[in-house]
């Protein structure tokens, strides 16, 4: 049996679809020549109608073909495929994180606030801090506290203000900063950026290893690795942070920390240096009692709010909420929440990046700027910031300004 509907050609292994306007051509074709030739090819007849339809099953059914030929790439695999490709590096799917947030507490000097220590916030929602602290002669210290439940959860600056545990000499909490939201599941973007940063995961002594160990930790929702390598103090990145010689700085958001000790001791070359502001014991458990116990130290990054000034063109046709809107935008943007990257510790955010999902809010909006600032809606001057690796960047709608003109 012969057919003049064109086939799928393969170029170099990768299939290369017929145009359905030639599908639709041959699929009349096919229906004449069944007829004995003479038929109306008109598609208002009935069989213009079938041709139609058929040229549509043919067409959704190349698409298919098309699809799952590209699932082998790791670039556009989805789904199941891309967890077969992650299996390859013994990587899997991180399930979801709880918003991280960064917490002033007060109380007596000396309290020993434990790690899993929980507060709640005004929506009822309950956190978990992530490390142990020890409120200092200032009578305050800054602790991160995760959602217990995981997603993208907003929480805004001053609403994480209730002690669910009670502890003697913990007097109150309260989140001068938004949090940085969480996720329900890794997207498939996540997952391919984290993918292609931890082709190192099975190794040891390298970043890549240290990166990939540590972003695999339950419930960590960002991390930045990098190392001194010299025998001198060096200052790094966009806020000069400090390194020690011969050592390496391991910034991360969320997650417990016996998790992250623990995965930073399982990659680090011996003998190395830490920097940071957050320590927990490791045992080697390759010795019976007593082990060898190791001091680990990391950096847990300071909230660090990013402000937003937008510029609409104002106009009778948009949306009555256009301003709500334009927050609910930028910050979905911000968060990664769009399929794009997120802001996130050490790296630079540009303008451009939100304009797309500005302009998809309603074929009326036209952006005319968006600037960026740390300190205030009127220092938002900038076209792009670049976060140290000490800097976890927050945003929340109250930050970010949006004028018609």
């Amino acid at each position: 049996m012969t057919t003049n509907v064109p086939q799928i050609t393969w170029v170099n292994g990768s299939p290369v679809l017929p145009a359905e306007t030639d599908i639709l051509a041959g699929v009349q074709a096919d229906i004449n020549a069944a007829f004995g030739g003479g038929v109306n090819p008109s598609l208002q007849t009935p069989q213009g109608q079938i041709a139609q339809s058929e040229t549509a099953l043919i067409g959704d059914k190349n698409n298919e073909i098309a699809y799952i030929a590209n699932q082998v790439n790791p670039s556009m695999a989805s789904g199941i495929w891309q967890d077969a490709i992650g299996e390859i590096y013994f990587i899997t799917r991180i399930p979801g994180a709880g918003t991280v947030v960064s917490c002033t507490c007060t109380g007596a000097v000396g309290t020993v606030i434990p790690a899993g220590s929980v507060a709640q916030d005004t929506s009822g929602y309950l956190y978990s801090s992530t490390a142990s602290a020890t409120i200092p002669s200032s009578g305050s210290v800054t602790v991160q506290f995760q959602n217990q439940t995981q997603g993208a959860i907003a929480c805004a600056p001053n609403v994480l203000n209730t002690i669910y545990t009670a502890i003697a000499g913990w007097n109150t909490i309260t989140n001068p900063t938004a949090g940085v939201v969480g996720n329900l599941v890794e997207s498939r973007a996540a997952f391919e950026a984290r993918r292609a940063a931890s082709v190192a995961g099975n190794s040891v002594n390298s970043l890549g290893s240290i990166f990939a160990s540590v972003s695999s930790v339950p419930n960590v929702i960002d991390v930045f690795v990098v190392d001194n390598p010299t025998n001198s103090t060096v200052s790094y990145g966009s806020t000069n942070y400090s390194l020690i010689a011969n050592s390496i700085c391991v910034s991360v958001a969320g997650g417990s920390s016996s998790a992250i000790a623990q995965a930073i001791w399982n990659k680090k070359s011996p003998g190395t240096s830490y920097n940071g502001n957050t320590s927990a014991t490791v045992y080697d458990t390759n010795y019976a009692a007593p082990q060898p116990a190791y001091t680990v130290t990391w950096l847990t990054p300071t909230s660090t709010p990013v402000y937003f000034a937008v510029q609409i063109k104002n106009s009778t046709q948009l949306p009555s909420n256009i301003t709500q809107l334009v927050q609910n935008a930028i910050i979905q943007s911000f968060d990664g929440l769009d399929g794009g990257t997120s802001a996130g510790i050490g790296q630079t955010t540009y303008a451009g990046r939100y304009y797309t999902n500005l302009q998809a809010i309603s074929p009326y909006v036209e952006v005319l700027s968006v600037l960026m600032g740390f300190t205030n809606l009127a220092g938002a001057t900038n076209t792009y910031l670049t976060f140290g690796i000490d800097q976890l960047p927050t945003i929340s709608a109250s930050q970010i300004g949006v004028t018609l003109i």
